[in-house]
This record gives C-alpha cells, structure tokens and sequence, in this order.
C-alpha cells in the first residue's frame, strides 16, 4: 500500500521532501471550485451594486478579523465590526492586528494581478504585521535565529521547529518562483497550488510572528490571482475558526507522516467547500431579506435605498448603525447616507442614539412594527 502511495504522490515541494497523494476526491473537489468559485455558478452571482459592496465589505471584515482571532487577537468580533464601520483608530494590539490584517486584504485586492517578489513579501508581512510586534523592527524581515518555535498554547510542548534560518532567502526565492509560474510542468491545479504555498509559509516560518496570518493571505491573494473571483466574497479563516484544533492537527499531521500534505490538503478543501455554502446560504438569505425590502417598498414615501437600509438593520437588530455604516452599505456618499437615515427618523421608523459628545448611531425604533403596521394602512 505504502509503494502505491509513493508511486501516486506529488512531490509539492521537492527541496523539503513535501509531498501529497492526488487523489480522485482531491480532483472533484477541484473541478467543483472550478465551476463555483470561476465559472457557471459565478457567471450567477451578480448582485446589484450595492448589494455587491455589501458582500465584499462583510467578507473582507470577516477574514480581517477571524484571521488576526487565529492567531490571538482577543478583541470580541462585535467589536472589531464597530472599529472597521466606522473607521476608528485602534486602541490595543488586539484591534491593530485586525486593522493591519484588513488593510493588508484590500492592499492584495488592488495588487492582484502584480508578482511576487521578495521586496513584495516583505512589505506584505510589515503591512500585517506593523507595530504588533514586541520588536517593531522584526515587521517586513526575515527571522535571523532559529529560536522561533511553535508550541502548544495549553502545555506549552514544542509542536514545530522550523528548519534553519539560512535556508529562507533561498526559499523566499522560489516561493516567489513558485507564486508567479502560471503555466507550471508538470502541471498542478491552481486550488492544489495555492494550499502548498499556505502550508510552506507556515512551515518554514520565515518570520517571528504573523506567519500564519500571512500564509493566509498568500492563499488569497493566489486564488484572485488565478481569477477566482468569488474568493473576495467568502471567508477562509471564519471557518478555519469554528474549528481551530482540525486545523493545527491537519499540520501536525502532515509533519508526522514525513511531511505528506494530504492531510492538510484535504482539511483545506473540505474548509473550502463550507466557506462555498456559507456564501450560497447568505445568497438565499439576501434573497429573502430583498425580498422584505420589496414590501418596505411599497409603503408611500420610502426609496429603494431606504428599504435596504431598513432591511439590514432588521437582519441586525442588536446592532447599530452610523452614517459610515451605511455609506459603507449602500455605495453612496455621506449626504445621500445621512439624508436616507433622516427620511426614515421622519417615518418614525428609525431612531437616533448618542454614540458621544459628537457621534450618533441609528437603530430601528422601539415601535418600529407598530409604526410600520400604521404606514401599510396608508399604502
């Protein structure tokens, strides 16, 4: 059986001996990311503007934010939404790695098509990275030791030594070899690709801290890359995150049974496919939700963005909403958002909270069934 292995695997990283068995799960796995993630069923996705801008905002939010969590940013994820919303500045490490992580996503988003060079990578890992650090000058350089250890956080027992630290210029080389061939021989697909070089940042660890963090991002920067464009509309990490331990033992795993991947090849697919249906259970919600806004619509005096508005604070009823937030939300300017919120205050279906000396927030009114219950009647 051993021999068989041997003879079906793909030797993924052949400097470090890494390698992973194709298997026929591994290949429908692939095809199906094919037709959703670049294809017919993306051909589908095309939600209006707003309701695009609103996808993408959630899901760049989201990875910010489960990605940094990943890696022990103890900020609550209530908290961090608020903080990005409404564009404040972060009070602790714990906000700044998830600003740092969002403001690297959509650094990735506006680069997608450009290399990878090793200047590139740097400026990527300070971008994550930048003033989080115990020494800030470790942001955008290479670890010079080999003190850096992964270790279990509960009993503290080394789980990973990464291999020397003179053999990462020469692997930041070919990572950025490997990054940037398009037409590879022999051939592996895109996905397949993509989960090797997440897995070989993590495992080399080129940097003190933010390793992870930005192996993550390599993988999504990779997929856009590679025209996977729905990417930008689901969030890996969010569901890394739901179950952290499958995710630590897939490496484990894999460094236990002389460096096969498969294990962590076949966790990533599988995380992939939930983070698919998450996208398409959102997609069957904002239909139903549209379709809320439809009948908001009806009611004498309330425009299409002032129905979605009043649809997405439905949707988020223990949430409030600033003048950002809903600029953010709709794609208009802060006149248009403020105006919109106003209207709705007049209707009696929106009230105004004082957030502080200056800022105000919007929530639904405390009688906002009853009130909407007297406008239907007038319909």
């Amino acid at each position: 059986m051993k021999a068989e292995r041997e003879r079906k695997a793909v030797e993924a990283w052949p400097n470090f001996g890494i390698h992973f068995t194709l298997t026929s799960e591994m290949q429908r796995v692939c095809h199906e990311t094919d037709l959703k993630f670049g294809g017919q069923w993306g051909s589908q996705f095309q939600p209006d503007k707003a309701a695009r801008q609103k996808y993408l905002v959630c899901s760049i939010f989201e990875e910010a934010i489960s990605s940094s969590q990943l890696e022990g940013a103890s900020t609550t994820r209530r908290d961090a939404l608020r903080m990005l919303y409404n564009g404040e500045k972060p009070k602790d490490k714990g906000r700044l790695m998830i600003f740092n992580n969002y403001r690297t996503i959509r650094f990735l988003v506006e680069h997608k098509n450009e290399d990878l060079t090793p200047d590139l990578l740097m400026h990527i890992h300070a971008l994550m990275t930048d003033q989080t650090l115990d020494k800030p000058e470790d942001a955008g350089r290479m670890r010079e030791n080999n003190e850096v250890v992964v270790e279990n956080v509960i009993t503290n027992e080394v789980v990973h030594r990464p291999p020397h630290y003179e053999l990462l210029p020469q692997f930041v080389e070919d990572l950025c070899r490997y990054f940037n061939n398009d037409s590879p021989t022999p051939f592996l697909h895109p996905l397949l690709r993509g989960i090797v070089i997440h897995f070989m940042v993590a495992y080399m660890h080129p940097f003190v801290d933010g390793n992870g963090r930005t192996a993550r991002a390599l993988f999504y920067w990779f997929m856009l890359r590679h025209d996977y464009w729905l990417m930008e509309y689901v969030s890996i990490s969010a569901v890394i995150k739901k179950n952290k331990i499958a995710y630590e033992r897939a490496y484990l795993q894999s460094e236990a049974d002389g460096l096969d991947i498969g294990y962590f090849v076949n966790y990533h697919l599988r995380t992939l496919m939930r983070a698919f249906k998450e996208l398409e259970d959102t997609l069957t919600r904002s239909k139903e939700e549209k379709k809320r806004a439809h009948d908001y619509m009806k009611i004498d005096g309330i425009q299409p963005r002032q129905a979605k508005i009043l649809q997405l604070m439905q949707a988020t009823p223990d949430d409030f909403f600033t003048v950002k937030n809903i600029q953010l939300h709709t794609g208009v300017t802060p006149t248009t958002a403020k105006s919109d919120l106003v209207r709705l205050m007049e209707l009696g279906l929106v009230e105004e909270i004082p957030l502080n000396k200056v800022k105000r927030g919007y929530v639904l009114s405390r009688n906002f069934e009853e009130q909407l219950h007297k406008l239907r009647q007038h319909e």
